[in-house]
């Protein structure tokens, strides 16, 4: 499924690649860097820093949910032990009860 939705994005990135190649000079101001690249590249560079920015954004974000998911989870668990160890002790108080009257 991932294929059907990547391949058709990496085959426009690809064209627009391809039909973009006349130079562009960058600069970057207030300094004095100035770089010259194909058009294709400033526009993919840039969409990609963008992209980034916002992956980093989501994932800080997300942080404060993922402690909390960890807690449940760990919270959860304890639960289930706990839940396992009464289990196991009405089980041999209950096997007890049945050793004694059938003696």
């Amino acid at each position: 499924m991932r294929w059907i939705v990547f391949l058709p994005f990496a085959g426009l990135v690809v064209l627009f690649a391809l039909s973009n190649r006349q130079p562009v000079e960058l600069r970057l101001w207030p300094f004095d860097l100035e770089w010259q690249a194909p058009l294709s590249i400033a526009v993919l560079a840039a969409a990609s820093v963008a992209f980034l920015i916002g992956a980093g954004i989501v994932w800080v974000s997300g942080m404060p949910q993922r402690s909390r998911s960890r807690a449940a989870i760990r919270r959860a668990e304890g639960l289930q032990r706990d839940m396992d160890a009464i289990r196991a002790r009405e089980r041999a108080t209950a096997a007890d009860r049945l050793a004694g009257t059938a003696s």
